[in-house]
């Protein structure tokens, strides 16, 4: 008899992202388009999220690598602020998101005659990542326990479970995922969840997000 996730538990888990160089790069915008349009879909998840998990002392100007390189390297602001509102909460796919970037660079580059041949300050290197999923080996059989265990968490392991989950369980995180092996019991809670977007605060400030989150609903249960 299989045994359902309700009954084995939430399995906490942590995670590392390998950067690996795919040795592609770009010194003009027309270049970054046309490998935009090839590049592998852990490139462009990389570019968006790795980021998120590199150790930094000040908060990241944009929410991913390709605003950043349009604005400072390419200087070009319109282009950057255009990359920059693009929600890759938004895509449970890469696909999509992929056709959206490039739908904003070929818009520009019809704008602008000047950046078909414009050489960037510095080119942009193509990363493509793995992700290596280590199990910390706990395991929470109540929803409760998670108001108690996320201030505890390590922001890796945030980032697993509530932004890599979206891509393995089509837009989905692994908290409601859990939650609704119960039925409807935690339907408000995992409404509350749905509406985080992880996507543009780092993710100490998503921890106490979620850590609010679920305090609020578990408040007055002995944690």
């Amino acid at each position: 008899m299989a045994v359902s996730q309700k009954d084995s538990g939430f399995a906490l888990k942590d995670c590392a992202l390998i950067a690996i160089a795919t040795g592609k790069r770009a010194i003009t915008l027309k270049e970054f388009r046309d490998l935009l349009a090839t590049i592998t879909s852990g490139s462009i998840d990389y570019h968006f999220w790795g980021g998120m998990l590199q150790p930094r002392f000040e908060e990241r100007e944009f929410n991913n690598d390709f605003a950043s390189w349009a604005r400072h390297s390419l200087h070009d602001g319109i282009l950057a602020e255009r990359l920059a509102m693009i929600d890759p909460a938004d895509y449970q796919d890469i696909e999509p998101l992929r056709l959206e970037l490039l739908e904003q660079v070929e818009q520009r580059l019809d704008e602008s005659e000047y950046l078909h041949w414009a050489h960037a300050l510095y080119p942009f290197e193509f990363i493509h990542a793995k992700i290596v999923v280590f199990d910390t080996r706990h395991r929470l059989k109540a929803p409760h326990r998670l108001a108690s265990m996320l201030p505890r968490m390590s922001t890796s392991s945030v980032f697993y479970h509530f932004i890599d989950a979206r891509r393995r369980l089509g837009g989905k995180d692994d908290f409601r995922q859990w939650l609704e092996s119960f039925g409807d019991s935690y339907l408000p809670l995992c409404e509350e969840l749905a509406a985080i977007d992880p996507s543009f605060a780092p993710l100490t400030e998503l921890r106490q997000q979620l850590t609010d989150t679920f305090s609020r609903h578990f408040k007055g249960t002995r944690l």
